[in-house]
């Protein structure tokens, strides 16, 4: 079975965008779904020697925003609100984000996310209204279906 192009495409785009190389993220994006994940290490704390909640944030958000891109094929969606909750501190092991679509009409999607640790404790959890732009996937950096 071939993967959809599209999903491969938006994978693509946020595996190129400039802040990754910091983070050294890993994408799979689905219908209605996206995962992220990011190894945690020592450059990605606070000074408590656990993980910043700028990570969180990042997480929830990338995989919130790439489940709600999926189902996008035309414009690229903008975040115009996300809420985060940081419910427990990590200072090791993998951190995986999973995204899904919940809402979707004519003009938005909200998407929620939830963060675990590599015990699969749940360490983050958010949701995000996003719009579809203006602006043609096929002129954003990076998107080569």
């Amino acid at each position: 079975m071939t993967r959809d192009s599209h999903f491969q495409a938006l994978e693509n785009m946020y595996l190129n965008a400039p802040i990754n190389a910091f983070y050294d993220p890993r994408i799979e994006v689905s219908d209605a779904e996206a995962i992220v994940e990011i190894e945690v290490s020592e450059k990605l704390f606070h000074s408590a020697e656990a993980v910043h909640g700028s990570v969180y944030f990042k997480m929830l958000d990338d995989a919130a925003f790439f489940a709600a891109s999926s189902l996008e094929r035309e414009v690229f969606v903008l975040t115009t609100s996300f809420t985060t909750y940081l419910t427990r501190p990590v200072s090791s092991g993998l951190l995986r984000s999973v995204g899904r679509v919940v809402n979707q009409n004519k003009s938005q999607l909200i998407a929620e996310a939830v963060v675990y640790d590599a015990h699969g404790n749940e360490v983050g959890r958010g949701s995000g209204i996003f719009v579809r732009g203006r602006v043609p996937l096929r002129e954003v950096p990076g998107y080569t279906p």
